[in-house]
């Protein structure tokens, strides 16, 4: 049997959700709060518990979520029992993708969106394993390939050994853990020298540009200079088309459902490794057409005439492109940014990116942190480090009487960002909104 100690993370979901297809008994424990990651949990009847050290039975195989450290009281009596096989998150998943043709996406931005990209061509192909970090995770008995998210945080990626990685950008991010910028590139360096056939790496990306890389870099991008390149793109509010030319030869015509140029640059990873395992254009196309958006990744709601965006940005390139979107998806509405944050070290780092990134949106509102561990660096700021660079700028606290004020912004495009639990607050705005 199997047991997750934070069964509701966004990997462990995935993973767990895996094991369970595999026709393993699993089950979990974590916070009694609602997660949008215990969807797949809950079809899939998997029982999920309050913490409670008595979860921690002889037999079990533990898998420990990367959030906790060993001196949780879970996780203590788990290593000390000499009746329970324990393994960390990212460990165990290294063992397991072993048995399948892998391929890892890494990157500062863009990892879930392109992850699930990629799923959705490859099963056009072959059946396709794939563990997503947005709770997702599937495999069946005949699956060929293993698609998966690789998490740089704390080196994780370095227990993975694929045959193939994306490489979406290497913009630093998880300041509290990287030095710099110097460490956080070596940290992929290392990485790609554990993938075995080839590695597709953003090549419009300066920083990667500067990376000590083995030689089987096959760079993608739309600017000169790249192996694969997207040229002739057509975008417009409600798709885009290109031709990929790869090392000057044409390869094919695309034209994908998909709005902003981070998805353009996502399915050009996606176009790449296809090219790589000698896929049809035709059929790669196919396959990224399949493709309907992931979890908390600019889900798009319409109701009582406003749309409401609820995205996963919590990098300030990732709220820019979020919002930059917005405005190409609808060029004539008042958009309103909601921003909750995650780790006060991310917000000190990034405070003027954060604003400028921000101040795209004609309203801008920014949560109090929230969070135990936004402060579990030492990190000594408030949140008003973050909005005094933002004219107009003001904090809520997801009350109802805030959700009162925004409702009466309507009409209006509210978008909510975080990789935290701001869902509830926008379904608290839809409760005051006047038909």
């Amino acid at each position: 049997m199997y047991f997750f100690i934070g069964i509701k993370g966004t990997g462990m979901a995935s993973l767990a959700s895996i094991l369970h297809d595999m026709g393993y008994e699993v089950s979990g424990s974590d916070i009694e709060r609602h997660f949008f990651t215990e969807e797949q949990l809950v079809k899939r009847n998997i029982p999920i518990y309050p913490f409670n050290a008595s979860n921690i039975k002889d037999g079990m195989t533990v898998i420990i979520g990367n959030a906790f450290s060993n001196e949780f009281e879970e996780v203590k009596v788990a290593l000390n029992n000499p009746n329970v096989t324990c393994y960390r998150y990212h460990v165990f998943l290294g063992m397991l993708m072993k048995d399948y043709h892998s391929i890892c996406v890494a990157g500062s931005h863009g990892k879930t969106t392109t992850t699930t990209m990629m799923s959705k061509m490859l099963d056009n192909v072959m059946p396709t394993a794939y563990l997503i970090g947005d709770g997702t995770g599937h495999v069946t008995k005949d699956s060929h390939y293993f698609v998966l998210e690789a998490c740089e945080y704390r080196r994780h990626f370095l227990a993975y050994h694929p045959d193939y990685a994306i490489i979406t950008n290497v913009e630093i991010d998880h300041v509290d853990y990287f030095k710099d910028e110097a460490d956080y590139g070596s940290a992929y360096e290392e990485f790609a020298k554990q993938v075995k056939k080839h590695i597709a790496v953003f090549g419009d990306d300066p920083r990667a540009r500067k990376l000590s890389l083995p030689n089987n870099v096959v760079w993608y991008g739309v600017e000169e200079g790249n192996d694969v390149q997207a040229v002739n793109i057509v975008e417009t509010s409600v798709d885009m088309s290109f031709d990929v030319m790869v090392r000057g030869s044409f390869f094919g015509h695309f034209h994908l459902p998909m709005v902003g140029r981070h998805l353009l640059w996502n399915a050009l990873g996606v176009i790449t490794i296809g090219m790589l395992e000698g896929v049809e254009p035709q059929v790669i196309e196919e396959g990224l057409c399949r493709f309907t958006g992931a979890k908390r990744r600019f889900v798009i709601e319409e109701y009582k005439g406003d749309i409401y965006i609820d995205d996963y940005a919590h990098h300030p390139t990732e709220i820019s492109v979020t919002l930059d979107s917005v405005k190409m998806r609808y060029p004539n509405r008042k958009v309103v940014a909601l921003f909750k944050p995650h780790r006060a070290s991310r917000v000190r780092y990034f405070a003027q990116e954060f604003a400028d990134a921000l101040s795209k949106a004609d309203v801008v509102g920014v949560c109090d942190f929230t969070s135990i561990d936004d402060f579990d660096d030492g990190t000594d700021i408030t949140i008003q480090y973050l909005t005094d660079r933002i004219e107009g700028c003001y904090v809520f606290h997801e009350t109802d009487e805030e959700a009162m004020l925004l409702a009466s912004m309507s009409p209006c495009v509210y978008v909510f960002m975080s990789s935290k639990d701001i869902y509830p607050f926008k379904e608290k705005v839809k409760r005051y909104q006047k038909s």
